[in-house]
């Protein structure tokens, strides 16, 4: 065999290893929940919680609404109130982080909450999403999103 060929097979190998052995590389797999986490943040920051956007949101981020419009990162943080919740039952339902390269992921999710109706009603509300991680400096941060309002089955 020649050094070529083999050359060839090493780099083949380990381009395809982790995924023939089933998983991605640890530091991977470390940065996949770290992803995660902040995305089940960013869901329950509608009940609630901690403001995470200004962190997580690139400075040039943009993002496609379930309507369609266009969006930008929020220039500010709102005033915490303990008692203004936009929804409850807030949760992240699905999360699934793709790496193309060191330094650059995305992640393909779904989140659902429940909202108060003009009526008094409750109504659960689902959204599957497209975010685009990019690693910049150290630090990963979202640069891009597609939210998609759907029908919720079976919650």
């Amino acid at each position: 065999m020649s050094m070529r060929t083999i050359t060839v097979v090493a780099v083949a190998f380990m381009l395809t290893g982790p995924a023939l052995a089933g998983g991605m590389p640890a530091k991977q797999n470390a940065t996949a929940q770290l992803i995660i986490e902040r995305a089940r943040a960013w869901a329950e920051q509608a009940c609630g919680g901690k403001w995470v956007i200004s962190d997580i949101l690139a400075e040039d981020f943009r993002g496609t609404s379930p309507k369609g419009a266009r969006y930008e990162k929020p220039s500010g943080e709102p005033p915490y109130d303990p008692n203004t919740q936009w929804s409850t039952d807030c949760r992240l339902d699905q999360a699934d982080v793709r790496f193309f390269g060191r330094d650059i992921a995305v992640v393909y999710g779904a989140e659902s909450r429940t909202v108060a109706l003009p009526d008094g009603k409750h109504e659960r509300r689902c959204l599957v999403w497209t975010d685009t991680w990019l690693k910049r400096k150290g630090k990963w941060q979202i640069i891009a999103v597609q939210d998609n309002r759907i029908e919720c089955s079976g919650q």
